[in-house]
C-alpha cells in the first residue's frame, strides 16, 4: 500500500493526463459519457493541486524517521515551486531544507531557509520557538553572540517542544550571559537550564561540566 501510494504521490502530473485523456475519449465515444468522464476530470484537478500545493512532502516523513536523509533530500529537490505549496506545508518544506543545511554546516544558506519559513507563518507556537532557537545556535556559531541571545530569548519565551531543546537554549544563554561576565544572568539561565531535567546524554554533560565553574562564578 505505501509502495503504491509513493507511486502515485511522485507520477501526480502523469496520472492526471492519462485521466485527461480518458476523460475525454469517454465523452466522445460513449453516450452521455460526460456522465462518467467528469469523474476522471475532477481527479485529475486534484492531482494537479496536490502536485504543486502540496508535493511530496507527506512521503519525506518516513525517510527522515529511518534516518534516510539522503532519500528526504532526493524528494525535497523535486519540488520546483515551493511558493506554490500551501502555507503551513511551505513552511514545513523550507524548515526541512534548513535542517539538511545545518547538518552539512552550511549555516548560510540554514539562516537563509529558516527566515523563509518564519515569513510563511508558523502556527505551532513550539515549531517556531524551535527555529528561534536554531537561528540562535547558527548565529552563535558565526560569532554574532548579539543575535544569538536575542534569538535564544525569543526560543524559550515562544516555548521549546520538549526539555532536551529547552535545556539547550539555557545552557547557550548561561554560557553567552558567562561571556559578557554578566554573572547573575549566567546563573539565572544555569538553574533554568538544570531545572529541565534533560535525558540527552550531550546536554547532561554539558550540565555537568558546568557544575565544575558555576560555584566558582562571583555574585
Amino acid at each position: 500500500m505505501r509502495a503504491l501510494r509513493r507511486i502515485i504521490v511522485l507520477n501526480r502530473l502523469p496520472i492526471a493526463v492519462l485521466l485527461i485523456i480518458s476523460g475525454i475519449l469517454i465523452t466522445w465515444q460513449v453516450n452521455h459519457g460526460i456522465w462518467v468522464s467528469w469523474i476522471f476530470f475532477l481527479i485529475a484537478i486534484l492531482m494537479v493541486v496536490a502536485h504543486f500545493m502540496i508535493g511530496p512532502i507527506t512521503l519525506i516523513q518516513k525517510h527522515v524517521e529511518d534516518g534516510d536523509f539522503e532519500g528526504a533530500q532526493v524528494l525535497l529537490a523535486k519540488v520546483k515551486y515551493p511558493n506554490l505549496l500551501y502555507k503551513p506545508v511551505r513552511s514545513a518544506f523550507f524548515m526541512l531544507k534548513s535542517n539538511f543545511s545545518t547538518i552539512g554546516e552550511n549555516f548560510e544558506d540554514a539562516e537563509a531557509e529558516i527566515r523563509k519559513s518564519l515569513a510563511v507563518g508558523i502556527s505551532d507556537k513550539g515549531v517556531e520557538g524551535g527555529a528561534y532557537l536554531q537561528l540562535g545556535m547558527i548565529s552563535y556559531k558565526k560569532g554574532n553572540k548579539k543575535e544569538a541571545y536575542e534569538n535564544l530569548r525569543k526560543a524559550v519565551s515562544l516555548g521549546l517542544p520538549d526539555k532536551d531543546s529547552e535545556a539547550s537554549a539555557y545552557l547557550q544563554l548561561c554560557s553567552i550571559c558567562g561571556e559578557r561576565r554578566d554573572f547573575k544572568g549566567m546563573k539565572f539561565y544555569y538553574v533554568k537550564a538544570k531545572a529541565c531535567k534533560s535525558k540527552n546524554e550531550q546536554v547532561v554533560n554539558q550540565i555537568k561540566e558546568m557544575d565544575k565553574y558555576i560555584s566558582r562564578v562571583p555574585g
